[in-house]
């Protein structure tokens, strides 16, 4: 049984406003923090103030920050709170450079998947700018690994299929010792990204990196091999995270085109091809 008591009362209940406000020095750090101008030239147009562009993924960051996630506490224990997916909707290009970001929470739903699988955590986020208008939603999901077995409700199915067949386009990257000591500097700060004690007491062999963080480079991959120098035309970005990804592991993001402005993918260590790091991948564009 859970160690503590699942506040099951909260579901249904929405958090916020909590609010952001963003420059162009948040966007580039952002940017850096998932991997963009690693080499000095590598996708410049998110790190460059000039001709500056928007890595969507920034898009996923009002929901996983810190404060959101010690805010919305219905008894989990954060030591043991892993992300475990997410499904970024974009209603309108994410195109401007600075600004006020509100966000508005729900939590949709907290799913039993037993003793020794955890619980999960569904959070519905909608996110306007300082007009009102709604801007993005993500569907995030946690795995609250040591919370699992307090009775609850089984989660939803949701399949996503990856075609039995080579991919149709694969991008290889290594992802830096330090991706995680940059990216946490977005706001999500739990400890397990830093400090090697906690993370090894907490099961991990070492700091591992922040999911977001991760996608951000599949979703670079996408941006350059179908839609190069436009990540506005980003409409849509699902993933499940299959697997924790340690720095300095050399990943590769695997796509496979489904119509014409929708793949699948997944990413996967590029020399073991293990169990994915991301699976059931969807990003669709207009």
């Amino acid at each position: 049984m859970s160690k503590v008591a699942i506040k099951m009362e909260m579901v249904g209940q929405t958090f916020g406003p909590f609010e952001r406000e963003y420059n162009f020095r948040d966007l580039i750090l952002f940017a850096l923090g998932c991997g963009a101008g690693i080499d000095g030239k590598t996708d410049l147009q998110y790190v460059y103030e000039k001709d500056l562009k928007i890595l969507p993924m920034f898009a996923a960051m009002p929901i996983v920050d810190s404060e959101v996630t010690k805010t919305i506490d219905y008894g989990y224990n954060y030591a043991g709170s892993l992300h475990w997916g997410f499904d970024l909707q974009f209603h309108k290009p994410l195109t401007k450079l600075s600004g006020k970001l509100s966000t508005y929470v729900l939590l949709k739903g907290l799913y039993d998947r037993g003793p020794d699988r955890g619980l999960l955590a569904q959070h519905i986020g909608e996110t306007f700018d300082e007009t009102g208008e709604k801007i993005f939603t993500n569907e995030s999901w946690d795995c609250l690994i040591y919370d699992g077995g307090f009775g609850g409700p089984k989660p939803p199915k949701d399949i996503v299929e990856i075609p039995d067949r080579e991919p149709d386009f694969e991008v290889e990257e290594r992802i830096p010792e330090n991706q995680a000591l940059i990216y946490r500097l977005s706001g999500d700060y739990h400890p397990q990204h830093i400090d090697w004690e906690y993370a090894k007491a907490n099961g991990q062999m070492k700091p591992i990196l922040h999911a977001v963080s991760f996608a951000g480079v599949a979703c670079r991959h996408f941006i350059n091999t179908f839609i190069p120098g436009e990540p506005e035309r980003l409409t849509r970005f699902k993933t499940r995270i299959t697997a924790s990804l340690l720095p300095g592991a050399t990943i590769k993001t695997q796509m496979w085109k489904m119509a014409d402005n929708k793949i699948h993918f997944r990413v996967i260590d590029a020399y073991t091809q293990a169990k994915p790091y991301l699976n059931f991948g969807i990003i669709e564009w207009k």
